[in-house]
């Protein structure tokens, strides 16, 4: 059957499944035909979910068509060296569809048949929702909208950072197109000319509990993609012709992306669930009779061509003549500008640092980076999560990525940032502008989550630093760091307390006020610290001894220094601008809880709605200011001993 382009009617596609296809073919090619493939992966796909007791097998089953042209026709990938630059990319944005996925890579031979039927046993690499446990998954996915954005990622940094010819290739559902994560990543695809990525979209009408929002119009899918400046080819997704084609025209197109969109049967190969409702997520209940009708356990290898140029990823050069920044005790200095300072001089030592910024770079400081290395840099524009999914997309391929926006605006990224783990992602991301302290734009404008939101991220790095110095050391120190990292920064310029020879580590704090005779201990982070400072330097006019603690690594925490500070006071306060749930108060509690003599701990944090007012008047409305430390610490020592976790005020 022909591709139909753009608006093409689809009322000569066939609407009745039911009726018998080459599916019984008995004599294939020595490596299998294109529909020998499709078969054989139906029967693999129906075996490994059948094996597992769970899964999606209709799911993959409507896709099996698309992905037997692909991989036998017009994939280039060395499976015997998944590493290979020159590989193309294959990202399964329908994650759920993973029984296809492995189905694939025995057919290609990356796994057996014995390791095929572990689908979803414990300890096996062949999990529910692809990982890249396995070396040819490039990233994890199964939280639907996610693959696309982050193959615009993979595209990107093929044709700006790796400077090769390899084609990204994303098995979208339709389900997922009403994700605005997708959309994101339309716009931007087509924005930056990504002619390097096909997205195969596979309509099969029917979602998880019942029918999509377009079916099977196709003509509604390409309306919008055409509007947003993407190539839509309309096919037969199980017309092996019309797929071979249809990918031939993708490859060959110039300028734009392409979208191949595909009307395809959930269930095809299966009579008893074609076209039904109800059988997503479901093994088959006649699992032996499907395999039977589909032919049998067959054994065709499918060889996918091997890339054949030596290509090497391109790597910038590098210099080291650019020195780290550094401020003088008593200067003043935002650690937003510091982070772009010390971005950019990283960059000039490392040549596989990338920014990439959210339309604020001259807020966030990352434009400090722009200038120095425009060729690294990636302006997302106002798009979050297209922002984190990028980010990712380009360190599966060994950059490193520093991302930016308010802190606040991060937090609609939120599933990127969870799923960057799964992904084994190493990223760094910094949310300026947090906090009350930014003034009189308001509460929209204040990130007062964000904390909690990265501390409950699997295996992630949370710093929050006080001055310039600290930010500029943390952030070399974070280029370094596994897993996800998040630096917090202020827009006030705050004084530089930091000596610019002290060391900084992660894990670590600072004592800024400490005497034998503290009576309590003030842990704070960030712009709070410098009130606790002033807070502490009063009190000591009267003689109340304060510690003061500068929290500024806040996962992973100080616990020594918490715990031996606290056996001393007794009393500990935490101060933060930072809403009073998961933030800094919280970890602290976390971390005196296995105290011998666990202390009092009272919070003072963001409990109320702020307005707009200037950054000291939020502070004080916020009663996180030096004149409400003050009150609270005289407060605790006149009163009688609390339970711990008392969160008076």
């Amino acid at each position: 059957m022909p591709i139909l382009r753009r608006r093409a009617s689809v009322s000569d596609m066939t609407e009745t499944t039911n009726a018998p296809t080459d599916i019984r073919e008995t004599t294939p090619a020595a490596s299998g035909s294109a529909a020998d493939v499709a078969r054989q992966l139906r029967v693999d796909i129906i075996r490994a979910s059948d094996a597992a007791g769970s899964g999606h097998p209709s799911s993959s089953l409507s896709a099996a068509d698309l992905m037997a042209v692909l991989y036998k026709s017009h994939l280039t990938h060395d499976f015997d060296n998944p590493s290979n630059d020159d590989n193309d990319r294959v990202v399964f944005s329908k994650g759920h569809a993973s029984p296809l996925v492995y189905a694939l890579l025995r057919a290609v031979g990356a796994i057996s048949d014995e390791e095929l039927l572990t689908y979803r046993k414990r300890g096996s690499r062949l999990e529910g929702h692809p990982t890249p446990h396995l070396p040819w998954v490039e990233v994890a996915t199964g939280s639907l909208g996610q693959g696309l954005p982050i193959g615009v990622g993979l595209a990107l940094t093929a044709r700006h950072l790796d400077r090769l010819p390899y084609h990204t290739w994303v098995l979208c559902g339709d389900s997922e197109m009403t994700e605005g994560s997708m959309w994101e990543a339309f716009e931007h695809a087509a924005h930056a000319g990504l002619d390097n990525l096909t997205a195969i979209i596979d309509v099969n009408r029917l979602g998880q509990r019942g029918p999509t929002r377009h079916g099977w119009d196709l003509d509604a899918y390409s309306r919008r993609l055409e509007a947003f400046g993407w190539q839509a080819l309309q096919v037969d997704g199980h017309d092996v012709k019309a797929c071979d084609e249809a990918y031939r025209t993708a490859k060959a197109t110039a300028g734009r992306p392409t979208a191949i969109i595909a009307r395809t049967v959930k269930g095809r190969g299966v009579p008893s669930i074609e076209n039904r409702d109800g059988h997503h997520g479901k093994p088959l209940e006649d699992a032996d009779d499907a395999v039977a009708a589909l032919g049998g356990v067959t054994h065709h290898r499918v060889e996918v061509a091997k890339p054949s140029g030596r290509g090497i990823a391109h790597r910038f050069s590098t210099s080291f003549e650019a020195r780290s920044p550094r401020w003088d005790l008593g200067d003043k200095a935002a650690t937003r500008a510091a982070y772009g300072e010390a971005l950019a001089a990283l960059g000039y030592e490392r040549g596989d640092v990338v920014a990439l910024d959210g339309e604020v770079s001259n807020s966030t400081k990352a434009d400090i980076f722009a200038k120095a290395h425009p060729e690294r840099f990636f302006e997302c524009y106002i798009a979050e999560q297209q922002m984190v999914a990028a980010a990712v997309g380009m360190q599966s391929r060994g950059w490193r990525p520093f991302a930016s926006s308010f802190a606040a605006f991060l937090t609609r990224a939120g599933d990127f940032i969870r799923m960057a783990p799964i992904s084994h992602a190493d990223i760094c991301l910094t949310g300026s502008h947090a906090g009350t302290s930014i003034g009189p734009d308001g509460p929209s404008q204040m990130g007062l989550e964000d904390l909690a939101m990265f501390r409950a991220v699997l295996g992630s790095t949370v710093v929050y630093p006080s001055d310039a110095n600290q930010a500029a050391r943390l952030v070399r120190l974070l280029a370094d760091r596994g897993g996800v990292c998040y630096m917090r920064t202020n827009r006030p310029a705050t004084e530089v307390l930091t000596p610019p020879q002290e060391p900084v580590r992660l894990g670590g704090s600072r004592v800024l006020r400490q005497q034998r005779d503290d009576a309590v201990t003030v842990v704070a982070a960030g712009v709070t610290v410098h009130e606790a400072v002033s807070a502490a330097d009063q009190l000591s006019e009267d003689g109340i001894g304060v510690r003061v603690i500068d929290c500024y690594s806040i996962k992973p925490i100080d616990v020594a220094t918490l715990q031996d500070a606290a056996r001393v006071t007794g009393t500990v306060i935490t101060v933060e601008d930072h809403a009073a749930e998961g933030g800094l108060g919280d970890a602290v509690r976390e971390a005196l809880a296995d105290s011998d003599e666990p202390p009092r701990v009272t919070s003072l944090a963001v409990r109320q709605l702020p307005a707009s007012a200037t950054g000291a008047e939020q502070l004080h409305a916020a009663g996180i200011d030096a004149a409400h430390i003050t009150e609270t610490v005289r407060d605790l020592l006149t009163a009688s001993p609390s339970p711990v976790g008392s969160t008076a005020l």
